[in-house]
């Protein structure tokens, strides 16, 4: 390991089916029941499910229709935001006991830099254990960590003794961690990209190392170098305690599929309007304008247009919105709509050419 990129101590730590495991520690009548969190009715997705719903197949994301079908003995819990963000605020809190550096993904997971810490613990994985035996003992929940000398390693490894467990990968178990590795578990590798590794012969992250550069690049565009260099450990984003948005948005799915683009204006003022309020709080304008569309099956499609000066007014929004709406015919009825704004004001500049450093792996670092 050169001096010049020195290995960091990178914790992730990721909450265990947060929303429906606060709905069971709120009530203990829900404990040990297959539960969901989410609407039940027919226009009902759900947002989080317990570990015993997820035996039957039901997982974030999927309709209500489909995870009552897959587990009759579902119990549908509405969601309570206020109460999850006041105990996301909780265990953040025990976060920044050991480090300044927490990096927030959402309300349920975060990477920590432990490297240099507040208890002068140069045990990284001790450190991990102490914040979930704390999580514990002050929230009544239980959290999973990864340990490692990156973010990505960290965050796929808290994936592996999950629930209520914690994975190290100490840096010279790195190299036969990720070719040891299922292709889908990469983080990044979603299921299409998985499904599309298979046919190449990528099952692994060993056959995935076979591959060149040029070659990802070729099947994958930019994701080719990130596949490239993650399977031989590189990753050297730091953890950054203030993460600055990308992208502002605003969306809503309907009680009843709509047909036509004149049903959906009337909707998109309202979610344009939503969105320009969004913006106006946080004092952000954007170039990028994209239009969501999900349709009556749940096929997704963007479009997306560039402005050359920044927005966040109401009307401006709407207008590229419409435009977006009426560029290609709609491919079946319509069940939620959205408006981001990307290209942010709040991105940094970056320089057109950037060297990207490299790691290799020495053997003794105290994890």
């Amino acid at each position: 390991m050169s001096n010049e990129f020195p290995l960091r101590k990178i914790i992730h730590v990721d909450m265990d089916a947060f929303y429906a495991s606060v709905e069971q520690l709120d009530n203990p009548e829900l404990r040990g029941k297959p539960i969901a969190v989410g609407g039940s009715s027919e226009r009902g997705v759900v947002s989080a499910a317990s570990y015993e719903a997820r035996k039957f197949g039901v997982r974030s994301a999927m309709s209500s229709v489909l995870a009552k079908r897959n587990c009759p003995e579902l119990i549908f819990v509405k969601a309570r935001f206020d109460r999850y963000k006041e105990i996301s605020k909780q265990i953040r809190s025990i976060f920044y006991d050991y480090t300044d550096l927490v990096e927030p993904l959402s309300l349920d997971e975060a990477y920590l830099d432990v490297t240099v810490n507040k208890k002068g613990n140069p045990s990284a994985t001790l450190i991990a254990q102490e914040i979930r035996d704390r999580i514990l003992k002050e929230t009544g929940l239980n959290a999973s960590a990864g340990i490692s000398i990156n973010k990505f390693i960290a965050k796929v490894a808290s994936d592996v003794n999950k629930p209520n467990g914690q994975k190290t990968v100490n840096p010279e178990e790195v190299q036969t961690f990720l070719e040891n590795l299922e292709i889908r578990k990469f983080y990044g590798v979603g299921k299409v990209t998985a499904d599309k590794m298979y046919r190449l012969g990528i099952f692994t992250g060993k056959d995935l190392k076979t591959k060149s550069l040029a070659f990802l690049e070729e099947q994958f565009g930019k994701s080719g170098s990130y596949y490239y260099q993650v399977v031989r450990g590189i990753h050297n984003s730091p953890v950054k305690p203030h993460r600055i948005p990308k992208s502002v948005g605003a969306e809503r799915t309907f009680n009843e599929n709509l047909s036509s683009e004149i049903f959906m204006l009337e909707r998109l003022e309202h979610i344009a309007n939503e969105l320009e309020k969004r913006l106006k709080k946080s004092r952000i304008a954007g170039k990028t304008v994209t239009l969501k569309i999900k349709y009556s099956d749940f096929t997704l499609n963007t479009r997306s247009k560039t402005l050359p000066y920044f927005i966040s007014d109401q009307k401006l929004i709407l207008e590229t919105a419409k435009e977006l709406l009426y560029q290609e015919k709609l491919q079946n009825s319509v069940r939620l709509l959205g408006i981001s704004l990307a290209n942010l004001n709040t991105e940094k500049k970056v320089g057109p050419k950037q060297e990207k450093e490299t790691v290799s792996v020495q053997l003794k670092f105290d994890f």
